[in-house]
C-alpha cells in the first residue's frame, strides 16, 4: 500500500471519529463529558489538517493524470474538514447559549422549568434534524464532485492514451519514410554511377573511333604517296 493511500485511510478514520464526537457533543448534557469530547475534537482537528498537508505533498509526486484525480479528492476532504470545524464551533456556541438560557430560566421559578426544558428539547431535536439534513446534503454534493473528478481523470487518461497511440503511429510512419528516402537515395546514387560508367565507355568508344578514322586516313594517304613515287 502506498504512503498516500495510508494517509487517505488515516484521514477517513479520523474524520469519522471527529463526526461521531461532534454528534455526541450535540446530545451531551454533562459538563464533564462535554469537556472530554471537546478535548478530543480539539486534538483531532489539527491532526486531520496535518494529514491533508502530507497528502498534498505526496500528490505533487504523482503523474499529471493521477494528480488531477487526487487534487479533486483533496478539495472535497478540505471542504469536509472546514465544515466539521464550523459545525464544532456552532455546537459549542449553541451549548454556551443554552447553558446561559437555562441558568436565566431557573431564576424565574420552578413553575416555568418544565415548559422551558420541553421547549429546549424540541428545539434541540429540530436543530439536530437540520444538522443531519445539511450533513447529508454536503456528503451527497461531495460524492458528486468526487465522481465528476474521477470521470475527468478517466477522460484525461483516455485522451493521453489516444495521443500516445497517435504519436507512435506518426513515429512509425516517419521511420518508414526515412527508410524509403534511404532506398531512393541509394537507387539514385547507383543510377548516377551507372550513367557515369556509360559516359566513360561512350567517350572511350568515341576516342577509339576517331583514332581508327585518323589511322585509316593516314594509311590511305601514305599508300597513295607510295604508288605515286
Amino acid at each position: 500500500m502506498s504512503l498516500l493511500n495510508q494517509y487517505e485511510q488515516q484521514y477517513a478514520t479520523l474524520i469519522a471519529e471527529i463526526t461521531a464526537h461532534i454528534g455526541r457533543l450535540q446530545q451531551q448534557n454533562n459538563n464533564s463529558e462535554r469537556n472530554d469530547l471537546c478535548s478530543k475534537i480539539d486534538a483531532s482537528l489539527p491532526e486531520a489538517q496535518e494529514l491533508l498537508e502530507q497528502m498534498g505533498l505526496e500528490v505533487r509526486e504523482l503523474n499529471p493524470a493521477q494528480r488531477s484525480s487526487f487534487n479533486g479528492k483533496l478539495q472535497v476532504a478540505q471542504a469536509e474538514l472546514k465544515r466539521l470545524q464550523t459545525e464544532y464551533k456552532q455546537t459549542k456556541d449553541k451549548q454556551r447559549a443554552q447553558a446561559h438560557n437555562t441558568f436565566t430560566t431557573l431564576d424565574l421559578g420552578d413553575s416555568y422549568d418544565d415548559v422551558t426544558i420541553s421547549t429546549d428539547q424540541r428545539q434541540r431535536l429540530l436543530d439536530n434534524s437540520e444538522q443531519i439534513e445539511r450533513t447529508g446534503n454536503r456528503l451527497t454534493e461531495g460524492y458528486r464532485v468526487a465522481l465528476e473528478t474521477e470521470q475527468m481523470g478517466a477522460q484525461v487518461l483516455s485522451d493521453l492514451h489516444h495521443q500516445r497511440e497517435t504519436l507512435q503511429g506518426a513515429r512509425a510512419r516517419l521511420r518508414e519514410t526515412n527508410a524509403e528516402i534511404s532506398r531512393a537515395s541509394r537507387t539514385l546514387n547507383n543510377m548516377m554511377l551507372r550513367a557515369m560508367r556509360e559516359k566513360v565507355v561512350l567517350y572511350g568508344v568515341g576516342i577509339c573511333f576517331v583514332v581508327a578514322v585518323g589511322v585509316s586516313i593516314y594509311l590511305t594517304f601514305a599508300s597513295g604517296s607510295s604508288v605515286t613515287s
